[in-house]
């Protein structure tokens, strides 16, 4: 079967517009839950994160109240675990696009930190969009997006219908008053046609080969319609 390379954020913390660090990672249930439909379709899975660093979870992304009660925070907790390949990423330099079926990003606020302004990101994001591969990218993970650009200086991602975390979820979520700048408006303003479907609730856009979801809820429905486009 394929091999699906899936790029984490390699930051621990967000800093707020107040210059405050709040701790955070990649979005447990962002990476479970597609690590679970990918290795249950056969397919294997590289991890990759900038300088190879091991990626951090964002503990906020194992409590209860967010995996709908303790017993399934235990469950993805438990996971997560297991998931060797996060053990022994490897470097974002080193990623040779030719040894990969699809692309995957996960979110959690991570992103918004280091791979907006990660160039070897942006590079692999445009040749995996050119390339026609399946490209996956759910919640926060979007803000990769921004640091894409083709040699001419456009951004490779004008004009698709996409999705990522709306301004109303970061509002409710409490951070839209505290974060230097917001996704959504990012992504509107550098030219994405952004779909905005109700706040928490699935939303996975496909345009092309581009597969974006828009908050945590749509990370399984996203992993399954790329699951499709393999077949």
């Amino acid at each position: 079967m394929a091999n699906i390379l899936v790029v984490l954020t390699g930051a621990d913390h967000w800093k707020l517009a107040d210059g405050t660090e709040h701790p955070t990672g990649f979005w447990a249930e962002e990476l479970v839950a597609p690590f679970r439909a990918f290795t249950a379709a056969g397919h294997e899975i590289t991890v990759a994160t900038p300088g190879g660093v091991v990626p951090t979870v964002d503990k906020a992304s194992l409590a209860a109240e967010v995996n709908g009660g303790q017993q399934a925070a235990d469950e993805i907790a438990e996971e997560l675990a297991g998931i060797g390949a996060l053990k022994r990423p490897i470097k974002l330099t080193d990623v040779r696009l030719d040894d990969y079926a699809a692309v995957f990003y996960p979110g959690g606020h991570g992103p918004m930190e280091d791979l907006a302004v990660d160039a070897d990101s942006g590079r692999l994001l445009t040749d995996a969009l050119d390339s026609g591969r399946p490209l996956g990218v759910v919640c926060h993970a979007p803000a990769a997006l921004l640091a894409a650009r083709r040699a001419d200086g456009s951004w490779p991602f004008a004009g698709y219908r996409l999705t990522g975390f709306s301004n109303v979820e970061e509002t409710q979520a409490g951070f839209a008053d505290k974060a230097k700048w917001l996704l959504q408006d990012r992504l509107v303003e550098l030219g994405a046609d952004y779909q905005e479907g109700p706040a928490w609730a699935p939303l996975v856009v496909v345009d092309r080969n581009l597969f974006t979801g828009q908050n945590p809820a749509s990370s399984a429905p996203l992993a399954a319609a790329l699951l499709k486009s393999l077949n």
